[in-house]
């Protein structure tokens, strides 16, 4: 099976010859899979090197010709380096645009901590109008970058990783999906981290959602799960922990509740490591799910 990043290659390539509005700019990383690309719309895969401020400034400019913009490198020089331009470009100009990064918050762990992005989604919470999608699986990279590529000029934050689900979910870049039912709890899983969660709750009696996309937040789908009594919310994503706790408690202004953040610790891990190494120590694999989540039910 492909992952994330190789299905972007694929997907994007075939929208660049069905679309004409759309436009491609990279920074180096994952030139060599869009060569082909390059070579039929010279005009319309562009590659300004190892300069993300540059990367943001093109795409914005872009945009403002009435283009659909994507702009592609790792997830901590598509958000963290070029935050003003992200900010600027696209907040202030009022233009919309595609990023789609890869890495996601620490997939090349022998990059070190310049490579590891835990912070992007928390940091465009600070912007206003950024749908962020989370897949968790290739086949939902796929169909929910479509979605961003014929969503009018909206801004669109599209978070792939190498982690995966063992299987897709059906998405639509709207809704959590309910993978599970229980009356004891309410965990929402976000992308890659489905199976994980879905291992750790195999034994307690909760309502397990899955959203693969997180920006806007469903409060729908959350009050719903909830139901009208007191209620217990467990948010496990794999981005810096608590980035969705005060999305998640504006859902419930009105219910009783208490909410527990699982996520990426913000102590850095100067080890470089494995994707699985990275995993455990933060606490997201099975076993420290199940611990953590256990307990603050009990």
């Amino acid at each position: 099976m492909d992952n994330m990043r190789e299905r972007f290659i694929s997907v994007t390539s075939r929208e660049l010859d069905r679309d004409p509005r759309l436009a491609l700019v990279l920074a180096e990383i994952s030139m060599d899979g869009f060569r082909p690309a390059q070579q039929r719309h010279p005009e319309r895969v562009i590659n300004v090197g190892i300069r993300e401020q540059l990367l943001l400034g093109v795409g914005g400019g872009l945009a403002l010709t009435g283009m659909r913009p994507v702009l592609h490198t790792f997830a901590s020089f598509l958000v963290e380096r070029p935050f003003e331009q992200v900010k600027l470009d696209f907040g202030h100009q009022g233009t919309g645009g595609v990023l789609v990064s890869a890495a996601a918050s620490y997939d090349w762990p022998a990059g070190g901590f310049t490579h590891m992005a835990p912070g992007d989604v928390a940091l465009l919470d600070t912007l206003d109008g950024w749908t962020v999608h989370v897949p968790g699986h290739p086949d939902e990279a796929e169909a929910l970058l479509r979605h961003a590529y014929a969503a009018g000029d909206e801004k669109v934050y599209v978070r792939l990783s190498l982690q995966s689900n063992a299987a897709p979910q059906p998405v639509d870049g709207l809704r959590m999906r309910t993978v599970r039912e229980g009356s004891r709890g309410v965990v929402v899983a976000v992308g890659p981290l489905l199976d994980n969660v879905l291992a750790a709750t195999e034994e307690l009696d909760v309502t397990v959602l899955y959203a693969s996309t997180v920006r806007p937040f469903d409060d729908a789908a959350l009050r719903a799960a909830v139901g009208r009594g007191a209620a217990d919310v467990v948010l496990v994503e794999p981005y810096l922990a608590g980035t969705s706790s005060q999305a998640a408690a504006h859902a419930l202004v009105e219910v009783p509740h208490r909410v527990l953040g699982l996520g990426v610790g913000r102590a850095e891990l100067r080890r470089y490591g494995t994707i699985d190494q990275h995993t455990a120590a933060h606490g997201l694999d099975p076993r420290a799910l199940r611990e953590r989540i256990g307990t603050f039910l009990r």
